[in-house]
């Protein structure tokens, strides 16, 4: 960061300054939020420390809720910016369920198994529209073709990752729903970001789970749903 902080913006301030924050000394991005984080984001993109860069803005929100800058999506867990992420999980009559592989050239989790559809919400996006938008990318299919659709709950992953050279830091909320698909209909990826989808049971979901072929999140959303299933008590 003391390199980057060196880099200098178009009003021959430089890009970072440390100020104290909390009792404790603590990098501050100069001039408005939104334009000093995409410097901040091109910076690290330019030192190799970016992930895959998206062209994407996530929104970065006060402890309110409010909204105080976006920022893109490549640099969000090398900076341990909280990000808001949604899932479906979709399960069948009889109770099976719709899982994906997610693509061998993902940039995330490559190959490892996930529910039915996941997603991030990004800055434009309300919940509802990014469930809606993420559904259909990446399982083809529209919320109106689904029964049942209800909220499941919310968690929160927080855990070291190895964006910035094993620096980063995931900071997610990620809200669930779960549905039915009804008998007949298939999901199918329009983004190229899934593998192949199939249809599993749960005791084949868990021995899966616990082989570690499914994601983190995938795993925690699965299992609060299997508990709420079984009448035992709940995370939400």
């Amino acid at each position: 960061m003391k390199k980057i902080a060196t880099l200098p913006l178009g009003d021959g301030n430089t890009l970072l300054s440390i100020q104290e924050h909390a009792d404790a000394a603590a990098w501050c991005v100069t001039g408005d939020p939104t334009a000093g984080l995409h410097a901040l984001a091109l910076a690290l993109r330019e030192l190799g420390l970016a992930h895959v860069w998206r062209d994407e803005q996530l929104a970065i929100n006060d402890l309110s809720g409010r909204r105080i800058a976006t920022v893109e999506r490549a640099v969000v867990r090398v900076l341990g910016i909280a990000t808001h992420a949604v899932h479906l999980v979709g399960r069948t009559g009889n109770g099976h369920h719709w899982v994906q592989q997610r693509s061998l050239t993902k940039a995330n989790d490559p190959g490892l198994w996930d529910t039915l559809m996941g997603g991030m919400v990004g800055a434009a996006d309300t919940l509802d529209s990014a469930l809606e938008r993420e559904t259909w990318e990446e399982a083809g299919l529209h919320l109106s073709q689904l029964k049942d659709l209800v909220r499941g709950g919310q968690l929160e992953i927080r855990r070291p990752c190895e964006d910035g050279g094993g620096t980063g830091y995931v900071i997610e909320c990620i809200d669930w729903y779960h549905c039915t698909v009804p008998d007949g209909l298939e999901p199918l990826n329009q983004d190229g970001e899934v593998e192949r989808f199939v249809l599993t049971s749960e005791t084949e979901m868990l021995e899966r789970m616990h082989n570690n072929e499914f994601t983190r999140e995938a795993a925690l959303i699965q299992a609060d749903l299997m508990t709420a299933h079984f009448g035992l008590s709940s995370r939400t």
